[in-house]
This record gives structure tokens, sequence and C-alpha cells, in this order.
């Protein structure tokens, strides 16, 4: 797959590198333009680009890995954007204490604004350093995904699929919420715990 990743932080970053591992097209934009260019250099096989825009052409998915606060704005700069488009951010407070949204999700408000885009909810709740290691003891991480369009969460499941991840079909992107308050839920665990920020889910299932 043709991927582009807005963001060249933790999770923009770790994605970029598990997926260009695995064969996929990786192209990074950041806000700025340099630290895309340091991310994809420090990436065999990635690819910088100078927008968002210009990464998101061409692409068969585009990832937001970009702060909650800013997705809107960025994907507004996509344009009319024909990939599908997965939001893997959490909306988190200043003091990550909270999220910043009530009786919705981001990825629903996301939704709202850019009414025209394939978009699906995934990655949100897989820290960026299991990205690449995304088995535990010989079993695959579970890489939950949540959207209201089937032929999009296909192409959001087989990269899960590609990465290592087990994909599970959350439901329709109003399962969006849950996702977000999963991943709060592992970041409160590791803050309040002091683990090492390589927890990740799996569902346990009785055997047949």
């Amino acid at each position: 797959m043709r991927i582009a990743i807005i963001g060249a932080g933790n999770v923009g970053g770790g994605l970029a590198a598990a997926a260009a591992s695995v064969g996929h097209e990786v192209t990074v934009a950041a806000a700025h333009e340099e630290n895309a260019v340091k991310t994809a250099e420090s990436i065999a096989g990635a690819k910088a680009a100078s927008t968002a825009a210009a990464a998101a052409q061409g692409a068969d998915v585009v990832v937001l890995a970009v702060p909650a606060a800013v997705a809107t704005g960025v994907l507004a700069s996509l344009g009319d954007v024909d990939a599908v488009v997965v939001d893997a951010t959490n909306p988190l407070n200043d003091t990550f204490s909270d999220l910043t949204t009530d009786g919705t999700s981001h990825a629903e408000q996301l939704a709202a604004a850019a009414p025209g885009v394939r978009l699906v909810k995934a990655f949100n709740t897989v820290f960026a350093s299991r990205l690449g290691n995304s088995s535990q003891d010989g079993q695959p991480l579970d890489g939950f995904y949540a959207g209201d369009d089937e032929t999009a969460k296909a192409v959001v499941a087989r990269l899960l699929t590609s990465l290592g991840f087990r994909p599970i079909d959350a439901g329709g992107l109003r399962m969006a919420r849950a996702l977000e308050e999963m991943a709060f839920l592992n970041i409160t665990l590791n803050v309040r715990n002091g683990w090492s920020w390589q927890s990740g889910w799996k569902l346990a299932e009785p055997s047949a």
C-alpha cells in the first residue's frame, strides 16, 4: 500500500518505520518539513513530503498521527482526498487527566467536519512503542478499528494484519468513543502504576 503518515512524532515515526519494514510505500509529512525529512531519512525506503496534501496525493491510506487539537485543520488541508483516512489520535486534555470530548468521539467530530471523507478510527489503542512490536508471547496484539464505510475498514484491516496485529472490527464510528476511552485507560494505567508503556490489548476467547 501507499501510506501517507501525517505527523513525525512518536506515533507517526513508529508507524512509518513499521509500515516501511514490511514493504509499504511510506511518505511522511509534518507541520515542520525538516521534521518529516529527519524522520524519513531514519527509515529505509521512506520519503518526506513538503506538505500533508502532497503526502496524501496518490496514497491508499492517510494516517492522522498529529495532536487531536489540530487534526481537523490537517484534514481540511488535504483537500479532496480519495484515500482512506485513519484517525489515530486521542483527544487528551492538557493534563492527561481526561478526554476533551463529551458524549461523542474525536473521530465522529472529524467525520462531521469532513462528511465526504472515508474515515476509520484505528491505531489509537496501540502505544507507539508497540507499532513495530505487535506480538506478545507469540500471539498478535489486537488492533481495534471502527468506521461506517465497510470498504474503508477492510483496507485498514489489511494494513493492521500486514503489521502483525489481529484486526478487530469494533463496529460503526460511534464505537470510536469506546476506543478512545480504551486508549485513555491504557495511558492512565501506565502513569498510575509506573509501567513501561509497553502494555497492549489482547482479548482472550474460550477455546472452541
